[in-house]
């Protein structure tokens, strides 16, 4: 299989006949930013027949998420394709010369852009590339033991969402990139679906954010960078002296996100690697001892909270506002339907208190979805580690069983094998070139055996490029 040379992306004129009968090469469940890269990644690829379903009407990335102002907290090189193909059609760079934004751009000399700006540039890639389906819900994958391939059972939906017609596809290979869903503790589930008084996740914030800046006493819970950005967007629009917002956390502090050059390293395909050779013990030890990578708050963010807080002291007094680490929450209740009372404990202290609020922002992370229903057809061939998960090969593949000689890659669903570079972005297009790398008899992204200067153990030897020899002079003779 090779590569055409890039063109510039035209919209697709429409769906392609659907063949039920002929296998796939590929078929993708789920079109978020993994898959979105890998089919970007995928459409030069002639000879490989793809498909990606994904049970939304279009694409859409944390819409609720899309504050004024907020940046991704990654380079706008960490897009769909380009640190594996910068020449390819895709790149965000080739998003704003489409949309005749280069020049300002340029000028503007960003390196992170804003949320929404992201957003927009995967919808162009999403609305250009063929091979995504939308409005097709993935409802049982199998394996197909006599024709030795999987079967992709789906639900083709109309625009309201209704079941409109059933299918069938038949393929050699899969990749999962269903994502994330919002985490709501256990003590805030029973609130979170009473509409008396708003109990959301910032998912949702955006929806509900008229509601929550007339609310008397808001309360934020989680510290990182959702919560952080939450919080600073309802200080920014409450009056001065009344603000009446609680922060709280369980991390002891509200910490700024590891963002030193030498700590990106974490997030390279060389600690990766290291990552999952290393025993399974470890690994589960490694991961959530690491949070201040990806869990810590953009230290702009907290230099903007701080601004905030002090220009409301400028005049004299203090803001109306509290912000608690170190902080649980243990129950929680409603006090006659309308407002709601945290039951809190402080870890250092040993001590408790309680905390009536009328509306919660839950800023409290992701989950990776469970693969357990969707995959329940595949359950037989599967192998599991000592924690019952799914174990995944250093090529991001489901270890099944031998009799199964297709292969299935999961993009952002493999923190427990991968590391904390699964949901970031920064290693989404070498993810994808890795998977198509390995369904191809060529190799059609050449990736760099080494990319980062640490070198993380001391049986991993480092791979040093030969430097140039200068070339020796000949002495003069009289």
């Amino acid at each position: 299989m090779t590569r055409t040379p890039p063109t510039p992306p035209t919209p697709p004129n429409g769906p392609s006949q659907e063949r039920p009968e002929a296998p796939r090469d590929l078929v993708g469940i789920g079109i978020g930013p993994s898959n979105l890269s890998l089919a970007a990644l995928a459409h030069p690829l002639t000879g490989l027949d793809a498909v990606f379903y994904e049970q939304r009407p279009g694409f859409d990335w944390h819409p609720g998420l899309l504050i004024d102002g907020t940046t991704l907290q990654v380079p706008f090189l960490a897009d769909l394709v380009t640190l594996a193909d910068p020449t390819s059609p895709w790149s965000f760079l080739n998003y704003l010369k489409a949309r005749g934004r280069l020049y300002p751009f340029y000028f503007a000399e960003r390196f992170r852009i804003h949320r929404a700006e992201y957003a927009a540039y995967c919808r162009w890639v999403g609305d250009s590339l063929p091979a995504l389906r939308f409005g097709h819900q993935v409802d049982a994958v199998r394996w197909n033991p006599e024709r030795d391939l999987f079967e992709v059972d789906f639900t083709q939906l109309d625009t309201d969402g209704e079941a409109e017609a059933l299918g069938r596809t038949y393929t050699r290979n899969i990749a999962l990139g269903v994502g994330t869903a919002p985490h709501v503790p256990e003590p805030m589930r029973p609130l979170v679906d009473a509409p008396a008084v708003p109990v959301i996740h910032a998912a949702d914030y955006l929806d509900h954010r008229e509601r929550l800046l007339n609310a008397e006493h808001v309360t934020v819970i989680g510290s990182g960078q959702s919560g952080a950005e939450v919080f600073l967007d309802l200080l920014r629009h409450r009056p001065a002296g009344r603000e009446k917002l609680h922060w709280l956390s369980r991390t002891q502090a509200f910490a700024p996100m590891e963002y030193s050059k030498l700590g990106l390293e974490h997030f390279t395909p060389d600690y990766t690697r290291y990552f999952h050779a290393l025993p399974e013990p470890e690994r589960d030890r490694l991961v959530p001892a690491q949070w201040q990578l990806h869990k810590g708050i953009d230290a702009d963010t907290i230099a903007a909270i701080h601004d905030e807080l002090y220009r409301r002291t400028l005049h004299g007094g203090w803001p109306d506002a509290v912000l608690t680490p170190g902080v649980l929450v243990r129950t929680a209740g409603r006090i006659a339907t309308t407002r709601i009372e945290l039951h809190l404990e402080h870890v250092q202290q040993a001590s408790r208190s309680r905390l009536t609020t009328d509306a919660v922002v839950l800023a409290t992370g992701y989950r990776e979805r469970p693969l357990g229903a969707l995959l329940a057809g595949l359950d037989p061939y599967m192998r599991r580690d000592s924690s019952a998960r799914p174990r995944i090969d250093e090529h991001h593949r489901l270890v099944l069983d031998p009799a199964v000689s297709g292969a299935v890659h999961v993009q952002n669903g493999e923190s427990h094998t991968h590391g904390v570079g699964a949901p970031d972005l920064g290693l989404t297009a070498w993810r994808s070139a890795s998977i198509l790398n390995s369904l191809t008899e060529n190799d059609p992204y050449p990736l760099p055996s080494r990319t980062a200067f640490t070198t993380f153990g001391l049986t991993q030897q480092p791979r040093i490029p030969s430097a140039r020899q200068s070339r020796m002079l000949t002495p003069l003779i009289d």
